[in-house]
């Protein structure tokens, strides 16, 4: 029995096992007890996670790819979650543990799914998997760049993003258009911002929905004193920011309030 991939899902099945290996390795397993694994698929990733200390969990939109895990790993059977991952309450799981994520995520849904492993960031220390490999650069890339933006602010405010290895689309059944590339998150050891949160957000958000027009601009709406907004850094486009300047921009605009 093997299970067809479908168009709608996004699903390109790994087959290569030593990259699904280095996949599974690339998490440290230290800190948690539980590894969630979205979109295993055929397994191909779920078998070495099963090696592991740890306990594993899959989450699996697709039915036939649920039967096909049943049958083929009899261990993993009461830990299998036929939901959507991006509308599924992991607390229903996990409660208040800290789990790890991990998988060869679908393209078409990968940024949703690191905008609510950020919503989660207090129970997941650590993410690692495989993305398109331009969307896996963007959430690692640093400011100066063309491709830094929303994304890789917002992750790297709260994790330490490694880009580890580039894989080729003939590894895959059927193969994807694009090259992938394979990321690893660590949670930063004090990732709680000394500015309002929320704020945070909303500045980076707003900054970046406009970014060729400098932040006097892009961020008008907030309604900034003029005393404010002849700060210097009013002054630059939101990809010469650092993480660290955005903190610094959120607590300007706080303190304005």
């Amino acid at each position: 029995m093997t299970v067809k991939a479908k168009k709608h899902l996004g699903q390109h099945f790994l087959k290569d096992e030593n990259i699904a290996k280095k996949i599974a390795n690339s998490l440290s397993f230290k800190g948690y007890n539980h590894v969630l694994e979205i979109g295993p698929g055929m397994g191909v990733l779920t078998k070495y996670l099963l090696e592991k200390d740890t306990t594993t969990h899959v989450i699996e939109i697709d039915s036939e790819s649920v039967d096909y895990l049943k049958v083929n790993y009899l261990n993993l059977a009461n830990r299998i979650i036929e939901k959507d991952f991006l509308k599924y309450d992991l607390k229903e799981v996990f409660k208040d543990e800290s789990f790890a994520i991990i998988g060869n995520y679908p393209y078409n849904i990968s940024s949703q799914i690191v905008f609510k492993t950020l919503e989660m960031r207090d129970q997941i220390p650590e993410f690692s998997g495989m993305f398109q490999k331009e969307v896996a650069q963007r959430i690692c890339e640093k400011e100066g760049s063309k491709t830094y933006g929303i994304l890789s602010v917002l992750t790297q405010a709260f994790y330490d993003a490694t880009y580890l290895f580039t894989v080729p689309p003939t590894v895959f059944n059927p193969p994807p258009k694009v090259d992938s590339g394979v990321l690893l998150l660590k949670r930063k050891e004090d990732y709680s911002l000394p500015c309002d949160e929320k704020l945070f957000f909303k500045v980076v958000k707003q900054a970046f929905q406009q970014r060729r027009k400098t932040l006097r601009n892009s961020l008008k709406t907030f309604d900034l004193s003029d005393n404010l907004k002849a700060n210097v850094i009013f002054g630059q486009r939101p990809e010469q920011l650092s993480v660290e300047n955005f903190i610094n921009l959120t607590q300007l605009i706080q303190e304005d309030a």
